[in-house]
């Protein structure tokens, strides 16, 4: 009976989500979405092929961590001010959003429009990030930070 319970549990326990799902959508902006998937990496070490659906992009994993997700058109961040700790990645300016214990955290891109979220797993390393920034870098144009 354990096992069955076990095994009925795995079966319908809903996907992983992260924080990024939610994010309000921005302006819309197809075109420059499609470039930036387009030109995003294959795979990382450690994940999947990267899986496509409209503007959000994911590398499965391959163990049991939550995958990379990448949402390309979300809003401006409500929280970014002129005091917000930014961190500059191969060069663009991110933005940490939300951080789960345990899980990961989510990154918002905020000196190239559209606007970029990206939810890094606990233990992804840092290249999912590192790639990513250089393919924004390249096929998103710069803008100004904004705050509000």
């Amino acid at each position: 009976m354990v096992i069955v319970g076990f095994i009925t549990f795995a079966a319908l326990r809903p996907e992983p989500t992260t924080p990024i799902e939610d994010y309000a959508s921005g302006e819309p902006s197809a075109a420059e979405c499609a470039t930036l998937v387009d030109a995003l990496p294959q795979t990382f070490d450690g994940f999947g092929d990267k899986q496509v659906e409209g503007t959000t992009v994911t590398w499965p994993s391959d163990g049991d961590t939550d995958p990379v997700t990448l949402r390309c058109g979300i809003s401006r961040p409500d929280e970014l001010s002129p005091t917000s700790n930014l961190q500059v990645i191969n060069p663009v300016q991110w933005f940490i959003t939300d951080t789960v214990e345990g899980a990961g955290q989510a990154y918002v891109c905020v000196d190239h429009r559209p606007y970029v979220a990206m939810w890094i797993p606990e233990n992804a390393g840092n290249a999912p990030i590192t790639d990513v920034s250089a393919v924004i870098d390249r096929t998103l144009p710069r803008a100004p930070l904004d705050f509000g």
